[in-house]
């Protein structure tokens, strides 16, 4: 078998638009632009394993006669702690009803009621405005797209691809400030290739996997939002990390959400022994938003000492349960928990990156050709904590949003661009460094950069993120690139970014509440981070 240093470079590869991602922003953005342009997607695992396949509850629309976009705006701003764009708010919710309009056409079985889609409620919400598939919305809402995307000639599929980095002329040393590329780590021949395109759209999700406990699936490690960030974009509100309320705590239920809409149709949290509690925590009980619903488990949990605390739904039907939650009802069943009749043990868990690359309402971001959307992009929608079942809709009208741009780009493609070069590089002989490196992150992330902040615990994080930093630089320099070193530099660049944001901001708000700071301003500002590129 020959070296790989007598192995030719691979020729680059030519499109119109390369997307990064294969959830619903990915894919919804490849249909869009299918018609006119050659597309490829590239995703690091398969095209079905990214987060939006994990949302159960569902996708916020204004759809009821009784409900309002102003209703709608309205929830979304409360929920942000006013630090939510205005204009982006209005551009998603005013777009909601035709991107369900959209998925309908292409065939997604919503859930129906007497012939009428059948909307559920969620935290925050003001009025029932969630459309769903039962408990399983986005998974039904993906295998619809990557059926319709897998018959399309125009999209080209590159699964298991990693993303290396972007290229950029700054990197090149050519003028100007664009993205021309980028090159992706193909595991099935363990070499790098290079994607050559005029667009390049970011749509690799959220960074949940920097948190020791996450709902969040394996491929969640901040790869769009770290390259963008090393290709000289700036990043905003990084610090408003959600966590979800309710994760199911089980030894063998890895990262199983127990979606927003069990507390929507009554669901209630109690104590060990059977105590109602977030009557004392918030008015809006067990509806208040995510934050809040989070903070108070997690001061009950610290409290009392207790491994998790409890959801309760059995006072529904049986018959309720299963035709609304059916997989909830099952996979607790598996593991012997029968929702019927007993709660469910839950604790609060990394969710949703509210944060991310600064995209304005075309999705473009501070590098010319390059676009940013979904959970990777900082909108602006979501401000400092998202409103329920808001992301799919995001992914939807700004997918919408930057393909009608391209669409009217005149950008060509450059001269072509060098291969990646190795040459200088050698095997790795102690990958444990990695894993060694991945397990420390995460659990010093969970206990200083969590829900409950302080100065003291922010300060610990920065100086061991410094340290992992140098380390992994020092290996990413030396040896060949896999999947895991690639992730674990993205996930520690993201922390960076989460701890760096988290330092800047004095005063609690939405999501990021510190102990030193309890009080909230009078002027909500957001956090903007800048490369020095």
């Amino acid at each position: 078998m020959p070296s790989r240093e007598t192995i030719s470079p691979p020729a680059p590869l030519h499109f119109d638009v390369l997307i990064v991602g294969s959830g619903l922003a990915g894919l919804s953005s490849a249909l869009l632009l299918a018609p006119t342009k050659r597309v490829a997607v590239i995703t690091k695992r398969a095209v079905s394993e990214g987060s939006s396949g994990w949302a159960q509850g569902g996708i916020a629309a204004v759809w009821s006669k009784d409900d309002s976009f102003d209703a709608h705006i309205a929830d979304t701003l409360v929920a942000g702690a006013g630090l939510c764009d205005l204009a982006a708010t209005r551009r998603v919710v005013e777009n909601a009803p035709k991107a369900i309009a959209w998925l309908q056409t292409l065939g997604v079985p919503f859930s129906e009621e007497d012939g009428q889609l059948h909307l559920t409620r969620e935290g925050g919400h003001s009025a029932r405005r969630i459309v769903h598939v039962t408990d399983a919305t986005g998974a039904a809402v993906q295998r619809t797209l990557i059926e319709q995307v897998q018959k399309t000639p125009n999209i080209t599929l590159f699964e298991q691809h990693t993303l290396v980095d972007l290229i950029t002329t700054e990197k090149l040393g050519l003028p100007g400030k664009r993205c021309l590329g980028l090159y992706a780590l193909d595991e099935g021949t363990d070499q790098v290739l290079t994607f050559e395109a005029p667009q390049t759209i970011l749509a690799t999700g959220g960074a949940g996997k920097v948190y020791l406990y996450t709902t969040n699936p394996d491929t969640a490690t901040g790869d769009g939002i770290a390259a963008a960030w090393r290709a000289g974009c700036r990043v905003q509100n990084m610090e408003f990390i959600q966590f979800h309320p309710t994760c199911l705590y089980h030894p063998h239920a890895k990262s199983f959400l127990i979606s927003e809409a069990v507390r929507g149709e009554g669901g209630r949290l109690l104590l060990p022994d059977g105590t109602r509690f977030m009557p004392t925590h918030d008015a809006r009980l067990e509806l208040a938003p995510r934050d809040v619903v989070a903070r108070a488990i997690d001061f009950e949990m610290k409290k009392g000492g207790f491994d998790c605390v409890y959801l309760d739904i059995s006072h529904q039907p049986l018959s309720f349960l299963q035709e609304h939650f059916p997989n909830i009802y099952a996979r607790c069943l598996e593991l012997g928990i029968d929702i019927s009749k007993q709660p469910i043990p839950v604790v609060p868990a990394a969710h949703y990156t509210c944060g991310g690359v600064l995209a304005d309402l075309e999705g473009r971001t501070d590098l010319d050709g390059l676009y940013a959307i979904g959970e990777t992009a900082c909108s602006g929608l979501h401000g400092a904590n998202r409103l329920a079942s808001n992301s799919l809709v995001e992914c939807m009208v700004f997918a919408q949003a930057a393909a009608q741009d391209i669409e009217h780009s005149t950008r060509k493609p450059t001269a072509t661009l060098p291969a990646w070069d190795d040459s200088r590089v050698s095997d790795a002989d102690e990958t444990v460094v990695i894993s060694h490196n991945w397990d420390e992150l995460r659990r010093f992330m969970w206990d200083y950069v969590g829900i409950v902040r302080t100065n003291k615990r922010l300060d610990r994080a920065a100086h061991r993120v410094a340290l992992l930093q140098d380390e992994i630089q020092e290996f990413y320099a030396a040896f060949h690139v896999t999947r895991d070193l690639l992730e674990l530099r993205n996930l520690v660049q993201v922390a960076d970014l989460i701890v760096r944001s988290a330092q800047a901001r004095h005063e609690s708000r939405g999501l990021h509440f510190s102990r030193d700071y309890p009080q909230m301003l009078e002027q909500a500002l957001p956090t903007t981070l800048s490369p020095k590129v």
